[in-house]
């Protein structure tokens, strides 16, 4: 969440069952500001919900493998999410949508759903997609946070404020900064430690949770962010996990990974040359890079 502050204006409402926030620094602009945000929201919601039988993403699961034009921003989200997919080795998969069906209802059911990752099967070329038969696409794991970067963008773009998107935990922030930066309290859940810090205009941080969306199950701890490779809920190693980058959508993909990864990802991340926060079970704090001097690690 993002620290009030006297000169900024901000708005507050959920959706997509999350908390949603934006602050800008021209507090005139705030009425458009939000208008632009909820109309990209509907266009990624009809574009990638597959909560929604008449999004895309569903209607793909009756493509039948052919040649399927698509919208502008499903192709975006698309894009992202396979290049989520080929970075971390498939550890970020848009094709578990039926694992992930399993998952919410049965978990008894996913060893007889899942099957080898097959993101690498998914072709997109510009607006045209083919998607193997039987896939169903599940865009959750990056959607948001791109989603985020391009509201950001949007708003700077038509307003010329400067603004700050959190769409739960997905930050992107686009024009001049207020003077010190955004600062943001990065915080999950009561009894977890906290760290403030402060981005500067352009940067972005993103937040991965095995607690927001999170069930107990026989007394099994379960998830929604699935390791592709079993179908399963990841080892819940990581409580959190906070990622800052040049865009959202590249530190969500890393903040996500690292919750497949377990105790690997701080190595991992280290190699990559970011900036992360990582909570484990046991609510000890680990950071790696420059936290929480975020920004300045961020913008190298």
């Amino acid at each position: 969440m993002t620290l009030d502050a006297p000169d900024l204006a901000h708005s507050r409402w959920q959706r997509w069952s999350t908390d949603m926030h934006i602050v800008v620094t021209e507090p005139a602009t705030l009425h458009l500001a939000r208008l632009e945000v909820d109309a990209e929201l509907d266009a990624v919601e009809r574009a990638a919900s597959r909560f929604r039988p008449d999004s895309e993403v569903m209607a793909l699961t009756t493509s039948g493998g052919r040649p399927t034009q698509i919208s502008e921003t499903l192709a975006t989200l698309l894009e992202a999410a396979l290049t989520a997919a080929r970075d971390t080795d498939g550890d970020v998969d848009p094709t578990v949508g039926a694992a992930v069906v399993a998952l919410e209802h049965d978990d008894r059911a996913v060893l007889s759903t899942v099957t080898p990752a097959c993101w690498s099967m998914v072709t997109l070329d510009g607006s045209v997609v083919t998607v193997p038969p039987g896939v169903l696409l599940d865009l959750g794991a990056t959607a948001k946070a791109v989603a985020a970067d391009r509201c950001a963008d949007r708003v700077h773009e038509v307003t010329g404020s400067g603004v700050l998107i959190n769409l739960g935990g997905d930050i992107a922030t686009a024009g001049p900064a207020p003077d010190g930066g955004w600062q943001v309290l990065v915080h999950d859940v009561d009894g977890d430690p906290e760290s403030a810090v402060a981005l500067p205009s352009g940067t972005a941080l993103a937040t991965s949770s095995t607690l927001r969306r999170g069930w107990r199950r026989n007394d099994i701890l379960m998830h929604h962010i699935l390791d592709p490779r079993t179908g399963r809920s990841a080892d819940p190693v990581w409580r959190t996990v906070s990622v800052a980058a040049h865009t959202c959508g590249a530190a969500n993909t890393v903040s996500t990974a690292a919750i497949v990864r377990g105790w690997a990802a701080l190595k991992w991340i280290d190699a990559l040359g970011m900036s992360a926060r990582l909570v484990d079970r046991d609510r000890v704090e680990h950071t790696v890079g420059a936290w929480p001097r975020t920004a300045a690690q961020a913008r190298r």
